[in-house]
């Protein structure tokens, strides 16, 4: 039995030079970076540097990046950060966002008397451009719509969408925690004004991320204390964690050349063994659109859980809809919002590949898992009536 690990959407491991680098400041680099003494000093360098790496993998001014403890607190501070130094308007997001976008934009519309639009996508996880531009309204102050969905892997047209906000007068918003790393992301190609990323998706470690916000762009602190992070992010700098994230996105972005079509070949040989051995299958999101490492498929009259489970107990780890929320009996929203019924949505299956793995990897996922379903749909009632 192999060991193969299928789940890097939901976190990757860290890379071992990643932590290399993090060990001095864990051990004997240990200062926090606001003091003036000469531990302090070399962990704001760090910090410095860390900062400098990411600016130039997104094509960012240094003062531009804000360290936060990850994608979900990146796009809080963007989305909420941003409605309250205003008063009360109009923002825009999509069907599909993570949730930590969504109950941003939940919290302002239940307590900051925000209003708010959810625009729709079309079958492939795509946005609807027409009803977005149909969406904006005089007082639309902010739109936010993710890069790369977390589910299905669909990458929207954020630069279209960025275009079209600009020329309603809004500020637009990107949350690219699944892009950065394994597609080219440069904010003024994008034409973004804040852009979320996280480390753990790019073999940093947990608990460490950023955000983008463009210069001249006014947010308030959604996290108060002592002002780190120019005001605008308070709390001890996660020093470790920082220059974690700053070596990942390095090495990250010089393996793209290589690592983006190597996981595509290996993604498309993996859906095309899918579609010839299973049949009442479907591959959901954009066929072509889409991030390099990311299979979701829909498998009828099974749930996704029991396809997990069953899976781990064959040394393959993979995920069912969103790894965000899999505490969650409800169905994953993305795939509702593509126009899927909830039966559909139940049996989602997610496999998002990392540069680990390799062809056997796919092999023996396709020598196992139409056993899988075969199990699975002897014990189905729906598969019975069907």
């Amino acid at each position: 039995m192999r060991d193969v690990y299928f789940d890097h959407a939901a976190t990757t491991p860290v890379d071992a030079r990643v932590l290399e680098a993090m060990l001095p400041y864990l051990r004997e680099h240990y200062g926090n970076a606001s003091e003036l003494h000469r531990r302090g000093r070399e962990a704001r360098a760090a910090v410095e540097r860390a900062r400098a790496q990411l600016a130039a993998a997104i094509g960012a001014n240094e003062r531009e990046i804000v360290f936060t403890s990850g994608g979900s607190e990146a796009d809080t501070l963007a989305v909420v950060g941003f409605a309250q130094a205003l008063e009360p308007g109009h923002l825009i997001a999509s069907a599909v966002e993570h949730p930590a976008v969504t109950e941003s934009v939940r919290f302002l519309q239940k307590h900051a008397d925000w209003d708010v639009s959810f625009v729709p996508v079309d079958e492939h996880g795509r946005v609807d451009v027409d009803a977005y531009s149909a969406a904006f309204r005089s007082d639309t102050r902010l739109a936010s719509v993710m890069l790369a969905n977390n589910v299905v892997g669909t990458l929207q047209p954020v630069a279209e969408l960025a275009r079209i906000a600009h020329e309603r007068g809004a500020v637009f918003h990107t949350d690219a925690v699944q892009a950065v790393g394994s597609v080219p992301v440069n904010v003024a190609g994008l034409g973004v004004d804040m852009l979320s990323l996280s480390g753990h998706k790019l073999y940093a470690p947990k608990g460490v991320g950023a955000l983008y916000v463009r210069r001249g762009t006014r947010l308030t602190p959604v996290v108060q204390g002592g002002g780190q992070e120019r005001g605008l992010r308070s709390g001890t700098e996660n020093v470790a964690g920082i220059v974690g994230l700053g070596a990942a996105v390095e090495l990250a972005v010089q393996a793209l050349p290589e690592s983006r079509p190597r996981l595509a070949a290996l993604r498309d040989r993996i859906v095309a063994g899918l579609m010839a051995a299973v049949a009442e299958i479907d591959y959901l999101g954009h066929p072509t659109d889409r991030l390099p490492g990311n299979v979701c498929v829909s498998v009828r009259y099974i749930e996704g859980e029991s396809m997990v489970l069953k899976l781990d107990a064959l040394g393959i780890a993979a995920s069912s809809g969103s790894a965000c929320a899999s505490k969650s009996l409800e169905p994953s929203h993305v795939i509702l919002a593509m126009g899927r019924d909830a039966v559909a949505a139940h049996g989602s299956l997610r496999l998002s590949l990392g540069r680990e793995n390799d062809a056997a990897d796919a092999a023996y996922f396709l020598e196992v898992f139409p056993g899988v379903v075969e199990q699975l749909r002897a014990m189905s009632p729906l598969y019975a009536r069907g």
